[in-house]
């Protein structure tokens, strides 16, 4: 393994580090309607859960209602069922074979549960981050130790590996931030 195949993978791990976050930060409920928002849900399918995304047609009506069409008949009542179960808070109501999911606005305290929820996702993400760069730095003295670089090298490379860090760490700052304004704005 060389300094470049340490890096490439470094940054292909970050990147995955941001992404897992931007999709728990997708789950975190803001007042708007967000049809992410039910990617957690499964629903009874003729016995195995099932979710939510495979057997309805989840999209928006409005900013604040997330309609979900059944794909089948019998479907409508073991779906809202299951977002009723949910730990998200949510109580459809059935139209025919329209399920409609009308987002209820969120009490103040309840807003500062969801912003520090997001801080300790972006956190997480941070000692992640953190994590990768310490295991890249030690891969990379483990190389020196070999001879298969220098310590140049390795100078070289340890600050590449920092910038690279800082970099996906000031991203997970935005993330955060932006997802922080949003819960607050509604």
């Amino acid at each position: 393994m060389t300094i470049a195949d340490i890096r490439s993978a470094t940054e292909a791990k970050m990147k995955q580090t941001l992404t897992a976050l931007q999709g728990h930060l997708a789950k975190i409920r803001t007042g708007r309607a967000n049809p992410a928002l039910l990617d957690s849900i499964h629903v009874d399918y003729y016995g195995s859960p099932v979710p939510l995304s495979q057997v309805a047609n989840v999209s928006l009506l409005d900013a604040r209602t997330i309609s979900v069409q059944p794909w089948e008949k019998g479907m409508g009542a073991k779906i809202e069922k299951a977002i009723r179960e949910s730990d998200l808070g949510l109580n459809p109501a059935s139209m025919g074979e329209l399920i409609r999911v009308p987002m209820p606005p969120m009490s103040e305290e309840r807003r500062k549960e969801m912003t520090k929820l997001a801080r300790n996702e972006g956190e997480s993400a941070k000692v992640a981050t953190r994590n990768l760069r310490r295991d890249a730095n030690e891969a990379v003295k483990k190389l020196v130790k070999d001879k298969a670089a220098s310590e140049d090298d390795q100078k070289r490379a340890e600050a590449e590996i920092q910038r690279m860090t800082d970099r996906y760490i000031a991203e997970i700052d935005k993330l955060v931030t932006a997802k922080e304004a949003d819960i607050l704005a509604v």
